[in-house]
């Protein structure tokens, strides 16, 4: 197949869809790779590093989309600003996406997508089961994000980290609550305790409690219990009962915290509210709270996505899209991950053709044949088609 990859267009994104390696992967299995000059310098990788590779250089975007029957992309598709058209639009008919889509925010992309016969994978939707861990992009990035969320915590926050015992006295340590013990949260579990910190965890999973403890941090618990996951992995939607307890028990460790860190995010809706202002203002002042769920609405009521403000004399950082803080290892895992799928979808024990038998491929997939055949994503999102 011929493999486009563009250079991505979205504000402060600097990840790029395929790495050389990956390029190189894809033609010994016989592909063709097609890259636009320059999608990869924010990742600091150099065109001549692709053509090494055996990836070819095009000049003209608008070329690259018809060239190819495959695009693979990192960032939903939007509108082009030197094209004025979405870039949904751009593909070919009948062709195939592969990137992130996120299909509850963007019904008019799955809307273009269905009408123009072009078959769609979300990385969003792959199924959190055990063959597809090497696909998982949204793990992937959380691992970043984890580590990230503690960096920039350590950077605003008024104290050090580690115990300090020095001439001039003792420096306690800071301690640090992570709300939240997915992927993301127990990066930054682990993060934070590199850094000499105090850390304290909080997930209403009491299955997570030996993985928190395995990194050194203790586990608040909840007495209560819900069936907070779906069969799919992901988080869900919590009673406004169960948040309010969530929220007593959070709330009762916050005197005694240096910085917050929340994770807790709702497959396809928005997240759930675990700080009120009213919590806020039982921080220490010169506390830090990083939500990275700012992006999607935000786990703490005053979050202001992509700013950093101070309340109460509590520094909130909303900052978006982490993982693109750090473009090296984001773009490498990433390109990892989107050409494990391709390859998994597309090889030639299959002839080249799609199993939707396959549990990987019939979750993943979101628009074939002029349809919506993702069974959430039908269910959820609002077409005129």
């Amino acid at each position: 197949m011929k493999i486009g990859i563009p250079k991505e267009i979205s504000k402060g994104e600097t990840r790029v869809a395929l790495s050389p390696n990956s390029v190189g992967t894809l033609v010994d299995q016989g592909h063709e790779v097609f890259i636009e000059t320059g999608a990869g310098e924010k990742s600091y990788l150099k065109d001549s590093q692709f053509e090494k590779s055996g990836a070819k250089l095009v000049k003209d975007v608008a070329q690259l989309y018809k060239s190819v029957d495959v695009l693979f992309k990192v960032q939903p598709p939007q509108i082009h600003p030197s094209l004025k058209k979405q870039e949904a639009e751009l593909l070919n008919e009948g062709s195939i996406y592969i990137g992130f889509i996120d299909p509850f925010s963007n019904p008019d992309i799955v809307e273009i997508f269905s009408k123009r016969q072009i078959t769609s994978f979300s990385m969003e939707l792959i199924p959190r089961i055990t063959r597809a861990q090497n696909m998982d992009a949204l793990s992937s990035m959380a691992t970043l994000a984890g580590i990230r969320a503690v960096i920039l915590a350590a950077e605003k926050l008024s104290k050090v980290f580690p115990l300090m015992m020095t001439a001039a006295g003792t420096l306690p340590p800071s301690t640090v609550f992570v709300l939240g013990a997915g992927v993301a949260g127990l990066q930054a579990i682990a993060t934070a305790k590199r850094l000499g910190a105090r850390v304290e965890a909080f997930d209403p999973r009491a299955a997570v409690k030996e993985q928190v403890q395995s990194l050194g941090a203790s586990f608040v618990e909840l007495e209560i219990t819900e069936d907070v996951e779906t069969e799919g992995g992901y988080a869900k939607e919590q009673s406004e009962e169960f948040l309010r307890k969530e929220r007593e028990v959070i709330g009762a460790r916050f005197p005694k915290i240096d910085i917050v860190i929340t994770t807790a995010q709702v497959f396809g809706k928005r997240p759930p509210i675990l700080i009120t202002e009213e919590m806020v203002k039982e921080l220490k002042p010169g506390s830090v709270i990083v939500d990275l769920a700012a992006e999607q609405g935000g786990n703490c009521e005053l979050t202001k996505a992509g700013s950093t403000i101070e309340k109460h004399g509590v520094t909130i950082i909303g900052e978006l899209n982490l993982p693109a803080s750090v473009p090296i290892p984001a773009s490498m895992m990433y390109s990892k991950n989107i050409t494990n799928l391709f390859t998994h979808l597309y090889n030639k024990e299959n002839n080249y053709t799609l199993d939707f038998e396959d549990e990987i491929t019939k979750g993943s997939c979101v628009t074939h044949n002029g349809e919506i055949v993702n069974e959430i994503v039908r269910n959820t999102v609002q077409v005129t088609n």
